[in-house]
Parts: structure tokens; sequence; C-alpha cells
């Protein structure tokens, strides 16, 4: 006889095992409002629906139609991040903002993934980053102690979040990971080299695919060799992101190989994602115009620029930026194994 499938979410008994977690995750979110409340940041409410959903290669988006009075139909996404909104506000004069609401990411779904889910992101003005930085860390630690949970959790991994956090460069990280010398296969603009990222991949004994791109063997490193061993015991702010990997980042002041982007692990798992925002709108189009021109290489399509983002992006200060995914938070602070046990609905498969 055919196995016969789990039962689904919404069975009596199924979510009366879900709801404690679900409380949890509620909690969490009361809890992390007052922080931002207490630290004079204003909530906006970004909407879903965009001329352009992000110009990051690897982003897909879900689109749709947008009909107006005159019958005329216009392509239009769901956003994959508040970003491009929230930068327009404070080009507009705002100073301190965050958004906690729904995002949607196309082609991403499994244990740490959901192509519907939550993003808390925030923003401050002329404030350096580690200024988000310090509010993403006291934000786990807060949604672990309004809980009690003493450790985050995943798949038998734990960290705990009181403890001194690690805080290390991207070259550093893969040195120490993978062995792999990863300035050394940039020029002094930031260039990169494949040939000699993937020399590099061989004489440490690692795989190199037939096709050699710098960013694909960068990105195969990190998550195979490197992002595994973050955040273990304790949390880990992975700093200094190659140039070339910070699409929307300004790059550090002494050192234009790296920019100012960090991710934040727990348990092997990236929480969130950082940056020293860029406002240079000419820089700006023209690392979406390499990223778009990738993106249809590899995939066979692009997203539209955002002229109004761009636009924006002349008036806007200098400013932080980070956007954290909530479900996963929850999934570390309760323990779970999957992020769909984390939501209230999750999306029909």
């Amino acid at each position: 006889m055919p196995e016969m499938p789990a039962s689904p979410w919404w069975t009596p008994h199924v979510h009366a095992d879900r709801r404690p977690i679900l409380l949890a995750r509620n909690r969490i979110e009361a809890a992390i409002r007052g922080y931002l409340g207490a630290a004079d940041f204003v909530m906006v409410d970004p909407p879903g629906l965009q001329r352009s959903p992000g110009n990051e290669t690897h982003l897909h988006a879900f689109a749709t139609r947008m009909i107006g009075e005159d019958g005329v139909a216009q392509t239009r996404y769901l956003h994959t991040s508040p970003e491009f909104s929230m930068k327009k506000l404070l080009a507009a004069g705002e100073r301190r903002i965050a958004s906690l609401g729904h995002v949607w990411r196309n082609r991403e779904r499994s244990g740490r993934h959901h192509p519907e889910f939550t993003m808390l992101e925030w923003y401050r003005v002329e404030e350096p980053y580690a200024a988000v930085m310090d509010d993403c860390v006291a934000m786990i630690r807060l949604a672990a102690a309004t809980i009690g949970a003493p450790q985050l959790r995943y798949r038998g991994v734990e960290a705990d979040p009181a403890a001194a956090v690690e805080r290390i460069s991207v070259a550093e990280a893969f040195a120490q990971h993978a062995g792999i010398d990863l300035l050394a296969t940039m020029d002094a603009a930031g260039n990169t080299d494949a040939e000699a990222l993937a020399a590099q991949m061989r004489a440490a004994g690692l795989e190199v695919p037939d096709e050699i791109q710098w960013s694909y063997l960068f990105t195969r490193i990190l998550t195979e060799k490197v992002e595994p061993q973050l955040g273990r015991g304790r949390i880990t702010i992975l700093d200094r992101y190659p140039a070339s990997e910070a699409a929307l980042a300004r790059r550090t002041p002494d050192d234009p190989r790296v920019a100012e982007r960090f991710e934040i692990y727990a348990c092997g798992v990236e929480l969130a994602n950082g940056f020293g925002e860029l406002t240079d709108a000419a820089e700006q189009r023209r690392r979406f115009a390499a990223e778009m021109d990738e993106k249809a290489r590899l995939y066979g399509e692009r997203y539209p620029l955002d002229e109004e983002f761009l636009a924006a992006l002349k008036l806007m200060p200098d400013a932080s930026g980070i956007a954290l995914g909530f479900d996963r938070l929850v999934m570390l602070a309760v323990g779970a194994d999957r992020i769909d046990q984390v939501l209230w609905v999750p999306v029909a498969g």
C-alpha cells in the first residue's frame, strides 16, 4: 500500500503540537518591536509590489500584472526586500526606520528557505555599520532571553547567545576554514581572477567545476567550507566581503578590494545581512547593470532598474542598514529543524 502522507499543519493535533512554538514566535516579535521602539526607530510599512524586485544575480522574484484604470497592464514584482522603498524614505528625510513584514523569493524552498517569509530590516542614518551589527546581536540575545532559551540550536549545533561575539573577515575565514588566500585572487582595485581562485582550490583538494567563474567559485567555497563552521558555540559576524560580492555596499576606506558588508551567523545558519550603504547613484547603476548582465547569462532573464530608487540615492545621506530573517531567528531560538515549523501558515507545496 502507498505510504500515507503526514497530517497537514491544520489538523487539530498537529496544530496543538505547533502552537507553543507559534506563541513563542509572537513573544519574540513583541520583544523586538519593544527594542526598536525604545531605540527610537519609526516602524514603516513598504508596499510589496515594486517596479523592480532587486537587481542581484541570484535573487529570483515572483512577477504579476498590474492593470490600471485605462486597462493597460504593467509588470510588477513582489519585493525580495523592502530596501528600495526604505532608502527612498531615508532620502525623504527619515533617519531611523524599521520594517517587519513579508518578502518573496522564488526558487527558494528548503529546511532554511521559504518562498514567502518575514524580514526585519532597519536603517540608521549617519551611523557606522557597526551600530546595526550591535543592534542585531542585541536582538538575537533578546529573542533567546524572551523565551528562556539558554542556547540557540539547529540540527545538533549550538551557540550561546550570551557568549562574546566572534568578528572575522571573509578573507580570514577563507584562510582558516578552506585554506584559501582570497585576497591574492584580486588586484588592487578589487578585480577578480577566476583562474587564480581555481588554482588555489585545486591545491587545497577542492573540486573545481568545468566552468570557472570567480563569483560561483567564491559562493561554493563559502557555502561548503566556511558557513558550516560559523556561529558554533557563539555568534559570528563575517565582515568585509569582497567588493564584487557587495553590490549595495560602499567599499571600505582602507582597502578597495573589500566592502562594508557583513553577515551574522549562529549554528552555521546565516541570520542577517548588513551594509554600510552605497549612495553613489552612478556606481550603483553600473553594479546593477553588471548584475543583470550576469543574470541574463545564467538564467535568461533580467529585472528592470528602479529609476526612482537611483534618483533617490542622490538625496540619500550616509547610512547603515541590515536585514534579518525573522523566521530563522525564531527557528534557532526554539530549536526547530525546519523553517516551516515556525510559520503560522506555510505556503502550500
